[in-house]
């Protein structure tokens, strides 16, 4: 997939001081780390803390500089046998004096994006029930948003002449942000990772997570693998 491999370069500009942005964290050029807020601390240290299911790989990307005076960002991967399913990254923005249009000090931005069937593609339902699903995630994590927005989009590729014999190819993809409440004054970010996490498996076509101690097995290996389809996109509706 290409969603968060294509972001890698997104922020990581030279700050005015000459120094370039750490990957994960960016703070005000020349900033030192006692001068950054405490909350925006402990949010990065709970995203740094997370565990998603096994398929799930997060990785460090570049942070953003221009979205807010701090951000922290992530890429994430899912994988069943060694074949990348979905793709997408995370970033987490705060800002102390808040932003308009947030309602809050925080600001969750993301980006999913699954191969599909192309007859999937074409589907028109298809774009409600993928929104269905970011909302569906973060209501069985038990998390509360406000502002929520985004744009799902579905793309196609079919080929021809010298190209005829290359199968037809389709995308989806989905761009969401919220502003993550916090009833206790810190909100639960590594709650709406999760959310976020069971989304792009579910984007990617896997079942969910069964819980722990309970039957079944992550399908990213081991017993108990559930068998996909050879195109793992979001299942026929």
């Amino acid at each position: 997939m290409a969603a968060a491999r294509g972001q890698q370069a997104e922020g990581s500009e030279q700050g005015g001081d000459g120094t370039r942005n750490e990957p994960g964290s960016s703070g005000p050029p020349g900033e030192a780390d006692a001068a950054v807020p405490a909350a925006f601390r402990q949010a990065v240290a709970a995203l740094t803390g997370a565990r998603p299911r096994r398929a799930v790989r997060l990785d460090p990307l570049p942070a953003p500089r221009r979205l807010a005076p701090y951000a922290h960002a992530l890429g994430a991967s899912v994988s069943v046998d060694d074949e990348e399913l979905a793709d997408g990254r995370f970033v987490l923005l705060h800002d102390p004096r808040g932003q308009e249009g947030w309602e809050g000090t925080f600001r969750v931005v993301t980006l999913a994006r699954a191969e599909l069937e192309p007859e999937m593609a074409g589907d028109p339902l298809l774009p409600e029930v993928t929104w269905s699903w970011l909302t569906g995630a973060l209501d069985s994590r038990g998390v509360v948003v406000r502002r929520p927005g985004g744009t799902v989009t579905r793309a196609g590729s079919w080929f021809f002449g010298q190209l005829g014999g290359r199968p037809p190819e389709a995308e989806i993809e989905l761009r969401a942000s919220w502003t993550p409440l916090a009833p206790l004054g810190l909100p639960d970010v590594a709650a709406h990772l999760g959310a976020w996490c069971d989304l792009l498996c579910q984007c990617a076509g896997l079942p969910p997570e069964a819980p722990e101690g309970g039957e079944g097995a992550d399908p990213s290996g081991g017993p108990g693998i559930v068998p996909l389809p050879q195109r793992r996109g979001p299942r026929p509706l």
